[in-house]
């Protein structure tokens, strides 16, 4: 008894320093979020602007050549998208709004009605906490919302950081590795060169797959928001492909309004179609796009990315429930690698420490832990 209460102890100690650890890397985290962010959003956009700037590498142009005509077109691409979208999203959002609440109200009239007959009183609060958060947001986004001139400033220094530093990132990438590997050591320059190596191979098929799947699932599903002839579809389809970088979350929410703004616009039956049209496209992403496009890249289970995406959202708004699913996938890269080494180096001992008859193939389990 006293060796289990020893053996609880530590492990319980143990359990003391990981929290606290990770409660100092927060703060640290939160103070730093200024400096942390501009470097976390410029690996993301380097991990998109990568594969042009090496092919521009490959036809013969210099590094910072390369690097300049790849974010040029990048600045020129993301301009012309957000001269095309924001105005008649801006201009549409107050009506958003207003057909968002409509619906909610309709929902509620048929949720007190027969068969379900539930009470006023069960609703109300409910009702107005939906209602006032859905206002309050649209008059955010209507009238901007990055106001006061230390926020916009703040906004402007941290675009032009994410811009520079993507462009040393993507001109100077492949310089780094070869760096590290000297500075750190050459038994722990591999490891850190493995790991970064997977780290950017996650990082750049997340970005570009989740772009994939949230172009087919606003394609599609705004193409039947247009043939139906529901109000609002331009918004609707660009807030779809935008909800697509927040998984499950995003896609949810932005299917819901578009099921509400149908049913106050077109009616029952036009909401119904829209709702089938969703779950069907969704459906379409759940089973086939994402099996396909994420499983050789991200690896994580559907409850991680929801759990993750819930707590980056709570802790850091729209910003953290995007990166939060990029972080959570990095952590998964490293656990694994650290659970392979500890396989090989079992491996190479010649037998499983707590099982030590029978010794194990070291080939054959490197080349599990490869896999």
């Amino acid at each position: 008894m006293g060796s289990g209460v020893l053996w609880l102890a530590k492990w319980a100690l143990c359990v003391v320093a990981i929290a606290a650890g990770a409660w100092v890397l927060g703060f640290l985290a939160a103070r730093l979020w200024v400096v942390l962010l501009p470097v976390l959003l410029a690996i993301v956009v380097a991990t998109v602007l990568w594969p042009p700037t090496g092919l521009l590498m490959k036809v013969g142009l210099p590094p910072a050549a390369a690097a300049s005509l790849t974010l040029i077109g990048f600045i020129g691409v993301l301009s012309g998208g957000i001269a095309l979208i924001v105005p008649s999203v801006v201009d549409q959002v107050p009506e958003l709004s207003d057909k968002a609440t409509t619906g909610i109200n309709t929902v509620r009239d048929w949720l007190q009605g027969p068969p379900l007959n539930i009470r006023d009183e069960q609703l109300d609060s409910a009702v107005d906490a939906v209602v006032s958060r859905v206002q309050s947001s649209a008059e955010q986004i209507a009238t901007g919302v990055f106001t006061g001139v230390s926020t916009a400033t703040s906004v402007l220094i941290t675009i032009f950081l994410v811009l520079v530093l993507s462009f040393f990132f993507i001109k100077d990438g492949p310089k780094f590795l070869p760096w590290l590997h000297k500075f750190v050591g050459g038994r722990s320059g591999q490891h850190f060169e493995e790991v970064l190596v997977r780290v950017w191979q996650v990082l750049g098929g997340f970005i570009r797959t989740q772009a994939v799947v949230s172009f087919i699932d606003a394609f599609f599903i705004g193409l039947g928001l247009v043939i139906l002839g529901v109000p609002l579809w331009g918004v609707l389809t660009a807030l779809t492909f935008l909800g697509g970088f927040i998984p499950m979350v995003g896609a949810f929410v932005a299917g819901a309004l578009a099921v509400l703004v149908a049913l106050v616009g077109n009616g029952f039956t036009t909401a119904l179609i829209v709702l089938a049209i969703i779950i069907a496209v969704q459906q379409l992403e759940g089973n086939v796009l994402q099996p396909v496009l994420q499983s050789r890249t991200m690896k994580l289970h559907a409850v991680v990315v929801l759990l993750a995406v819930t707590g980056g959202g709570t802790l850091y708004g729209i910003t953290g429930a995007f990166l939060a699913v990029p972080v959570v996938a990095v952590m998964a890269v490293v656990v694994r690698y650290i659970s392979e080494q500890i396989d090989v180096t079992v491996a190479r001992s010649g037998g499983d420490p707590e099982d030590g008859d029978e010794p194990l193939d070291v080939d054959k389990d490197a080349e599990t832990a490869e896999k």
